[in-house]
């Protein structure tokens, strides 16, 4: 029973959050939000951000910009979001849509929404991504990212595969994902790109930029604020 309530709270979550915004289509409005969201991280009130350190050596950078959880004694969460990683000459792919769903067991009460940022730090945690299908934290290690662009090199989180903060009310704090599962959108993916791609064939840059100016727009957001942690 408890199961079957569970997995009816991430569908009608599922459903909530990939209703279209007012005369724009979901998967614009979800790349203009992730475009704003990476926007924050150079800005003047990034300081107490995600650290210099882990964007310089990045390998993806995903952002669902509204990750739902809701529940009563059974929560549930999903959210929809874009992942972009990079390439040769420190460019950077084009964003492969995606989706991310995973129930929990525990006192919730109410809704909340709260938007991630994942990073892949390593291979594995790239490859992980780039299959377009798995679980954070099984079999990939992944860790609450750290916070403060000078955070310290020596702190525990090193070796991690995959690092995930969260967002609220414009403040970063390192967080974990780790039970949720990540799979390629299907739909978003198609109307992105007018027909079905394979994830990491986005992802490893062999398909062309998608048309819609908010495409270009977030892997450029993505681009510039990792060259702002380059240069301090």
């Amino acid at each position: 029973m408890k199961k079957t309530f569970a997995v009816l709270t991430i569908g009608v979550l599922a459903t909530a959050v990939s209703l279209p915004a007012p005369a724009q289509d979901r998967v614009d409005h979800e790349l203009t939000q992730a475009s704003q969201i990476i926007q924050e991280m150079t800005g003047p009130e990034s300081n107490a951000g995600i650290p210099n350190s882990v964007l310089r050596d990045s390998k993806c950078i995903a952002v669902i910009p509204k990750l739902l959880k809701a529940g009563l004694g059974i929560g549930g969460e999903h959210g929809n979001g874009v992942v972009t990683c990079k390439l040769e000459n420190d460019r950077w792919s084009p964003p492969a849509p995606f989706s991310m769903s995973g129930g929990s067991f525990g006192l919730q009460i109410g809704g909340e929404e709260v938007g991630y940022i994942m990073l892949a730090m390593t291979d594995q945690g790239m490859q992980a991504l780039m299959s377009g299908h798995f679980k954070v934290g099984a079999g990939v290690n992944a860790a609450a990212g750290p916070v403060g662009r000078d955070a310290s090199a020596s702190a525990g989180w090193r070796g991690a595969a995959l690092l995930s903060y969260s967002r609220a009310r414009g403040a970063y704090a390192g967080a974990t994902l780790n039970g949720t599962e990540l799979n390629q959108d299907h739909a978003a993916t198609k109307q992105l790109y007018g027909q079905e791609m394979q994830f990491d064939n986005i992802l490893k840059g062999e398909v062309h930029m998608p048309d819609q100016s908010a495409a270009t727009e977030f892997v450029h957001a993505v681009n510039h604020a990792v060259e702002h942690a380059q240069g301090e």
